[in-house]
């Protein structure tokens, strides 16, 4: 039976949710994005929050960068980080790394992008070694998920609200997931938030929601992607609905 997974990084590793056509669910939280790759070798696509397809340099951005931001509007263009050019990946600390990306691109390596550098070196090393890994890991972005979800709108309140950003997205879900309820509760009592926070649960379930409801059909932006250097697609997936 086809099953639809979505991953988000999380302080533990990787958290990824796994649905299947007959509305089952499961999660996992894996330490390595190889052992993710690993445990869903025979799932055609999995639906990761990170980037995928670098530049090497040079001052243009990543199109599918620039589009989910026109898309997201001013509310939620915020949530789409600066994608570094690969060469600042080798940075030894963020100063190094933001150096070197701004010799590159003229964009410094702002906070929210270091804090996932490793995990865009994890992802982008993976993707070089591992053929299984070019096939399968598609990229994604949550809120430019919950957008499509909810009628080309992009949410209003942050994600990290408990009292009004959290309860919007589980709204949104519910629509096209009704369990989504219980799956977000029984993620928060087996996991401490120092290892999965509510918002990686919610970004890995949207993940997966949008490939559930699409049967894996999903739309790329910008649609043909550009190609990045080492021929890997610069792209966000959203689903065909």
């Amino acid at each position: 039976m086809p099953s639809y997974v979505g991953v988000d990084g999380c302080k533990a590793g990787w958290f990824a949710v796994t649905l299947t056509d007959d509305g089952r669910a499961s999660y996992d939280v894996f330490d390595t994005a190889e052992a993710l790759l690993t445990q869903y070798s025979d799932v055609g696509q999995i639906c990761i929050d990170i980037p995928i397809g670098l530049t090497n340099d040079g001052v243009k951005r990543r199109v599918c960068d620039e589009q989910a931001r026109n898309m997201l509007t001013h509310v939620r263009a915020p949530s789409v980080f600066t994608t570094p050019a690969r060469p600042s990946l080798l940075g030894s600390d963020r100063k190094h790394a933001s150096q070197i990306n701004f010799d590159l691109t003229g964009r410094k390596i702002p906070k929210q992008t270091w804090e996932i550098m490793s995990k865009i070196r994890e992802v982008d090393e993976l993707m070089a070694s591992r053929q299984v890994a070019r096939e399968t890991l598609v990229e994604v972005h949550p809120e430019l998920l919950f957008w499509s979800l909810n009628d080309h709108q992009p949410m209003r309140y942050s994600k990290r609200s408990i009292d009004v950003g959290i309860p919007e997205r589980i709204e949104v879900l519910r629509r096209w997931f009704p369990a989504t309820d219980e799956i977000y509760e029984d993620v928060l009592h087996s996991y401490l938030r120092k290892k999965v926070a509510r918002d990686d649960i919610l970004d890995a379930l949207v993940a997966a929601v949008a490939g559930y409801v699409s049967q894996g059909k999903m739309i790329n932006i910008p649609d043909p992607p550009e190609m990045d250097p080492t021929g890997l697609p610069m792209r966000m997936a959203i689903p065909r609905l």
